[in-house]
């Protein structure tokens, strides 16, 4: 068995959410942990740092042969960086691409998958990539749907929305912890306390209790608008932006309520987000 723990999802679901979490849990801190500094504890498998200790090529010059082929080499390397396990933040789909896994089961120990509405996902996909929600509609739904090599990173292959959630949920595993985000907000001593327990933490009430709300969303969104956050992108204006489940009633026309639900049926009917007069169309 591998060392590496994968916090994973699509994006925009609540990754930064559930690792903030395990900083403030795992260092037990008084103060907020700086949400600048959260790759001190949890590494992302899409830094080209990692792929370009084998080769200091500017990452724009490798092909995405290159980078499936050294990705396994990076996923062991990881293995490395602490003494014990190793969370490494991933919004890649659990499949083989150009003849190489993007998660190398080798090095995995398990994986905790941060779920999100996508009638919401596609909401901040739309603010955090400078697209319209009918765009991020389309980039949701397309099969794929895959990154490039850019800048300091490697690129991602995320599918559509279903095709992710499925490749990371279909098949049970006493090794992977599936969360909603939903849960984080509504139920937070719940989900994360599911967190501490997959996890084979046993904190006490009240460590559990000053992590979560230290690692509130209004505390991550305070943090960013005092000292900014290195991880938002330069299309959007902030990355913790509303946080809040079932915006998409209030923003979503009807028929991108209906464009989402018709390409996500079925994983959206498993994970209860259907809309309530899609769940009465298919009980009738």
């Amino acid at each position: 068995m591998g060392k590496i723990v994968w916090l994973a999802s699509y994006p925009k679901s609540g990754n930064t959410w559930l690792r903030a979490f395990l900083h403030n849990l795992l260092r037990n801190v008084d103060e907020p942990y700086d949400i600048n500094r959260l790759s001190d504890f949890t590494l992302s498998d899409s830094q080209a740092a990692w792929y370009q200790a084998f080769d200091s090529r500017p990452i724009e010059q490798w092909t995405k042969e290159e980078v499936a082929a050294a990705r396994p080499r990076v996923h062991e390397a990881m293995t490395k960086a602490f003494p014990d396990s190793v969370f490494v933040k991933t919004h890649n789909a659990l499949v083989e691409d150009r003849g190489h896994s993007m998660i190398t089961m080798e090095h995995t120990a398990g994986a905790i998958y941060v779920i999100r509405n996508p009638l919401d996902v596609v909401i901040s996909h739309s603010h955090h990539y400078a697209l319209t929600v009918d765009q991020s509609i389309f980039v949701l739904n397309r099969p794929d749907v895959e990154g490039e090599n850019e800048g300091r990173y490697v690129y991602e292959w995320h599918g559509s929305w279903s095709r992710h959630v499925a490749s990371w949920t279909s098949i049970p595993n006493p090794s992977l912890l599936t969360v909603r985000y939903e849960d984080m907000g509504e139920d937070p001593h719940e989900a994360f306390g599911r967190v501490a327990a997959f996890l084979r933490l046993n904190p006490s009430r009240e460590r559990l209790h000053k992590a979560i709300r230290l690692s509130s969303f209004k505390q991550l969104r305070e943090m960013e608008e005092k000292h900014g956050f290195r991880e938002r992108t330069v299309k959007s204006d902030r990355f913790f932006r509303a946080g809040r489940a079932g915006q998409w009633r209030d923003t979503l026309t009807a028929a991108q309520v209906d464009a989402v639900v018709e390409a996500n049926r079925e994983m959206m009917s498993r994970f209860g987000y259907l809309p309530d007069q899609e769940k009465t169309a298919i009980n009738v």
